[in-house]
């Protein structure tokens, strides 16, 4: 069970990567503030939010060692919850 949520996380931080590019490639600006300060201290946007998925991917597979399934579990919602607002929102803006 730990196993698949550890997966499962690892896939939506990939997923909220790759919506997030998307978002950037089209000219919106990052709403969340903590990952729009590393993408304006890095030296490209990508850069920045590459740096801020790989502290994701560490935090996962810290919960993923000590057993925080519980943990993992809750991140993967918040974190389904934010591709699909991701998604929406690329979806609305190609269709206006």
């Amino acid at each position: 069970m730990l196993n698949h949520l550890f997966v499962q996380y690892s896939y939506l931080q990939v997923l909220d990567f790759l919506t997030t590019v998307a978002f950037l490639l089209q000219g919106v600006r990052e709403g969340n503030p903590v990952v729009r300060w590393a993408i304006d201290l890095a030296p490209s946007p990508l850069s920045g939010l590459l740096a801020v998925k790989l502290v994701a991917i560490a935090m996962g597979v810290a919960c993923w060692r000590l057993g925080r399934g519980r943990l993992l579990l809750r991140m993967n919602l918040l974190f389904a919850l934010v591709v699909t607002w991701n998604l929406v929102a690329l979806i609305l803006r190609s269709a206006l």
